[in-house]
């Protein structure tokens, strides 16, 4: 018997393997270019909301460009912090950060309110803290997330984000003349087929840059077609740091602040659920102090922002899909996403030439990553037991009531304005639907029975035992009828007959 130790190094490569997967580190060249795929995936996301507050502030197409460079400058701040983590800080988990759109509506409607958007970033900055307290309790729920309830919210979000993507695909702009016009649509479509192709390619290096690859050559053929546009990529500073208070000191609006307060309350929710949604994808272990430090990186994030002209950070749901889709469970990758971010907000010039990148380009790789994000939700649903349980029918009613407000964005229009902002997001939705279903049915069990509802009978099929124990081996149904091993039909009685022999 061989009983000499192992070399010190070989077992310290023993415990790297055993370690967390989301630490795996990669070349740098590999970091940064799978650090830029997410950048790529989630720009088109992160520079909408300053583009409709800015638009809605009546600010010039400068003081708006000034915006967007500050939410990419934060943004790239807010996920290394989330990404790398100090104490108290970080989830530690792949995950981008980027100015919310739970929040938009309500920024527009304190703009036109006249308080300005100054009133915006007083209220961002008075709710986020207020956030940053309650976090504790957030952090507590992770045992009403098990897989019937985590399954439901993943999948939500993939489904959630397909309008997304269609929109991207036919243009992006509802008011532009080619929008959803047959080139658009081809471009998404080119765009999707490369990232397919490039997905089966036996080089795994390629494989999992798909998505990058497929957007540059996506804006190759755009470019080709005339159908991309870089005049604009010289016009403009090459640097510029985000000047703090560049439009003013913050206001303190008790209204405006309450209003945000409903939004941080959802981005609470969401980020909560992306966490345990890639802590599902990566494979990883995700506890409630886990949880904790990212909702608190989060908040504070959130509650620094508005000093550098940014607004609320929440965790990107599209990048979730990515994790998923390139299998790349690297957190300093997501990192390197943070230091492109940090350094496009610096850099105006290079914001514009990723800006370029045509938005229907966006849409066809959208479906591939908005899908995969569904497609991991369903597998998570796949571990659920549904035998003698009401599993199916919280699954059934938190996905439709997710669905409503995609299938009608106006459906909550009469609400009032705290509840349509709670529930406007088809996330929120879902996720508040499932956790209070699973508390009714899972953990308060009174009255509970083995069958319930006719949800529970239908979802599956039982054969009793004694119909098991008359077949025979090789006996097997073809074309309704039932054949023994030597291809004979075995004749099948009524129950009635059956007595009278």
């Amino acid at each position: 018997m061989n009983t000499k130790k192992k070399p010190a190094a070989a077992a310290a490569g023993a415990g790297t393997q055993a370690g967390r997967p989301e630490d795996q580190r990669l070349s740098l060249g590999s970091t940064f270019a799978y650090g830029f795929q997410h950048v790529l995936t989630m720009y088109g996301g992160i520079i909408a909301p300053p583009l409709i507050i800015g638009a809605a502030a009546g600010m010039s197409s400068q003081d708006i460009g000034l915006l967007i460079a500050a939410c990419l400058f934060v943004g790239g701040l807010a996920t290394i912090l989330q990404t790398v983590g100090i104490r108290f800080f970080g989830s530690q988990l792949p995950l981008v950060q980027g100015v919310s759109f739970a929040g938009v509506s309500t920024m527009v409607a304190i703009v036109h309110g006249g308080g300005g958007i100054q009133a915006v970033f007083g209220s961002v900055i008075a709710a986020s803290l207020i956030g940053l307290l309650i976090t504790p309790l957030f952090s507590k729920i992770i045992k009403f997330f098990p897989p019937v309830v985590t399954g439901t919210v993943i999948t939500t979000i993939g489904l959630t984000l397909m309008p997304v993507a269609a929109n991207w695909a036919m243009g992006g702009n509802k008011s532009a003349p080619n929008y959803g016009s047959m080139a658009n649509i081809g471009l998404a479509a080119a765009t999707m087929g490369i990232v397919l192709l490039l997905s089966k390619v036996g080089n795994a290096a390629i494989s999992r840059l798909s998505i990058l690859l497929a957007m540059v050559l996506g804006t190759g053929i755009a470019f080709a077609f005339g159908m991309a546009d870089f005049s604009k990529v010289g016009q403009g500073e090459i640097v510029a740091f985000p000047t703090p208070f560049a439009f003013g000191p913050p206001t303190f609006e008790i209204a405006a602040i309450i209003s945000m307060l409903i939004v941080i309350l959802v981005t609470l929710t969401e980020t909560s659920a992306d966490i345990i949604a890639v802590g599902e994808i990566v494979g990883t272990k995700v506890d409630s102090k886990r949880i904790g430090d990212g909702l608190r990186a989060d908040m504070l994030s959130s509650a620094i922002s508005p000093l550098f002209n940014s607004f609320t950070q929440s965790a990107f749901a599209q990048n979730v899909g990515l994790v998923a889709i390139t299998g790349v469970k690297s957190r300093f990758v997501v990192s390197a996403g943070g230091l492109i971010l940090v350094i496009l907000g610096l850099l105006p010039v290079l914001g514009r030439v990723v800006a370029a990148v045509p938005t229907p380009v966006l849409g066809g790789a959208g479906v591939v990553l908005f899908g995969t994000v569904a497609a991991s939700g369903i597998r998570t649903l796949s571990k659920v037991e549904y035998r003698n349980n009401m599993n199916l029918i919280i699954v059934a009613a938190s996905i439709g009531f997710g669905m409503i407000p995609i299938a009608a964005p106006a459906f909550y229009d009469h609400f009032p304005s705290w509840f349509g902002t709670i529930f406007h997001s088809g996330i929120s939705s879902a996720a508040v639907m499932a956790i209070l279903l699973n508390l009714l049915f899972n953990h308060l069990k009174a009255g509970n029975s083995d069958n319930q509802s006719v949800f529970v009978a239908g979802t599956e099929r039982v054969v009793q035992e004694q119909d098991i124990k008359c077949l025979m081996d090789g006996d097997r149904f073809e074309n309704g009828k039932l054949i023994d091993c030597d291809g004979k039909e075995v004749r099948i009685e009524s129950a009635e007959k059956a007595s009278e022999h």
